[in-house]
């Protein structure tokens, strides 16, 4: 299996596509402004204790307040206390010569352990998701390519998916040789066969990064008080996903290209050479088969194999998800068979949806019922064995007698929604519009204002394929006579997410030209 990596970066949003195979199964869309990320470490203060709930309301500096239950405050919070106090009294203190305080009691109350208005270290474990603000820990822990570095934590761990015992035993004998005293390690899947030299090289970033938010809250006095941001979301994401069977991960924005060839260098000298800069003159999710993809895999009805398909609800406690045989011609061998084929069919597509769509939570899937018991057990096994490679934590249930399957997912972010059907841009959805005939003299008119009133003499025109391929048809084509009359730096560009009688104007450096804004001017 080939894995490509697509980043598609925008003014305004950074999106990111998986595919495996030249098939999308992963995608992620954020805002570049985005002020929350999971890993980023705030100094706050408590400001609401919630008794009944045992957890309390904390303040990072966000418009929602952010949540913290007592269990999360972690077994070393009292050491964490004792050394925000050593800091706020102006004293240097490390974790090296700090003796650990006793661990904090399991069945303990939040009321009798923190105080409205007291200070806590705190990081974002779960985004913001509908109403409720972000969740919280105090158990601090800093994300490496290799290792998971823990203030006041002796522990050492080693990742239950690296399977040789001799393997685990060589990394734990390493960590312990070079991790400073006083800090935990965790040893992620990825290190195995890994050099100490390799391991060491992390740590001593990990390290760093701990330093800095220590000089962060000894510095400044502002509370609440952001002292750690996780790394950016694109080299998080690939932090996250590097696999070595990766190919290529083409990028479209210079800077960015250079921050994930840095970070590729670093963790993997030697295949430094996949990330690639995109200079082609197509949107880059259309020139990969991305856009396509996109649109025939989102939205409430999901269609698979010959004419079966989902059927795809999203509620607020779950998401329901119903198998459909559609048009299908039934299996001469019977209806068994044929379910049964259907059903497969589905918990294929089901899995590729589950971890393009970042669904989490409860998911109840509404098969087609079956009579023989080793039916839904093939059916049962091929969906564990579909979600091997699904990086969230999840548990699936055997059919119930309903014929329905229960799945629950990790979910640390809001389920991807992305609205596939498009409104006529030009009518607002009235259902009336000027002939299309006409178009490409809105198409004219617009240029002409851009060369001749802004003076504007280099830009890029995307429109609908179908458009473009009327605007370069014949000689002497439309595209010919607007540049011969305009000037040559007129590039028309078939763009698949605009729909039939949509354009947008962008200049050489990307930027979109704001129509609108710019007859205001005039």
């Amino acid at each position: 299996m080939t894995s490509e990596v697509i980043v598609d970066v925008q003014s305004k949003d950074i999106s990111f596509a998986l595919l495996e195979d030249k098939r999308l199964v992963e995608f992620q869309k954020e805002g570049r402004t985005d002020t929350f990320s999971v890993g980023n470490i705030y100094l706050a203060r408590v400001k609401k204790i919630m008794t009944g709930l045992n957890a309390c309301f904390v303040n990072v500096g966000y418009e929602r307040d952010a949540f913290l239950h007592y269990p999360d405050l972690g077994s070393r919070f009292k050491t964490f206390e004792k050394f925000l106090s050593h800091l706020d009294n102006g004293k240097k203190v490390s974790v090296q010569k700090m003796s650990l305080l006793p661990e904090l009691d399991k069945d303990g109350s939040i009321q009798h352990t923190l105080r409205n208005g007291q200070e806590v270290l705190v990081q974002v474990v779960k985004e913001p998701i509908s109403t409720k603000g972000p969740r919280l820990t105090c158990e601090i822990s800093f994300a490496g390519r290799y290792l998971v570095l823990m203030p006041f934590n002796e522990k050492i761990s080693v990742s239950s998916k690296i399977k040789s015992n001799a393997e685990r035993a060589r990394l734990k004998q390493l960590i312990h040789s070079i991790k400073p005293q006083g800090f935990g390690v965790i040893v992620r899947t990825v290190a195995e066969g890994k050099r100490v030299a390799d391991l060491d090289a992390e740590l001593k970033i990990l390290m760093k990064r701990w330093e800095g938010v220590v000089e962060r809250i000894q510095q400044s006095p502002e509370r609440p008080l952001p002292v750690y941001e996780e790394t950016s979301r694109t080299v998080g994401l690939l932090r996250d996903l590097f696999n070595p069977s990766y190919e290529n991960i083409y990028v479209n924005d210079k800077d960015v290209f250079e921050e994930l060839s840095d970070y590729v260098k670093l963790i993997a000298p030697e295949r430094h050479h996949i990330v690639k800069l995109y200079k082609g003159n197509l949107p880059i999710f259309d020139n990969f088969g991305v856009t396509r993809q996109m649109k025939q895999s989102f939205g409430r009805i999901v269609t698979y194999k010959r004419g079966a398909y989902l059927i795809i609800e999203h509620t607020e406690a779950l998401h329901v998800v119903d198998v459909n045989s559609g048009n299908r011609s039934r299996s001469p061998e019977g209806q068994e068979v044929n379910a049964l084929d259907v059903n497969l069919g589905a918990a294929d597509e089901l899995a590729r949806q589950l971890r393009l769509r970042d669904m989490g939570g409860i998911i109840v899937v509404d098969f087609i019922d079956m009579d023989e018991p080793e039916n839904r057990q093939k059916l049962y096994e091929r969906m564990c064995q579909n979600m091997q490679n699904d990086r969230a934590r999840h548990n699936i249930l055997p059919l119930s007698k309903f014929g329905l399957m229960q799945i629950t997912r990790q979910r640390v972010r809001p389920a991807t929604d992305i609205n596939v059907e498009e409104t006529c841009p030009t009518c607002g959805g009235t259902g009336t519009i000027k002939s299309s005939l006409l178009f490409t003299e809105v198409l004219e008119d617009k240029i002409s204002k851009l060369t001749e009133n802004h003076d504007i003499k280099q830009f890029r025109l995307h429109v609908h394929p179908f458009v473009c391929a009327f605007i370069k048809k014949g000689f002497p084509s439309l595209r010919l006579r607007w540049k011969i009359r305009y000037g040559w730096g007129i590039k028309i560009v078939p763009d698949q997410s605009l729909s039939y009688l949509e354009y947008k104007f962008f200049n050489n450096q990307g930027e979109e030209i704001d129509m609108k804004e710019r007859n205001e001017m005039l």
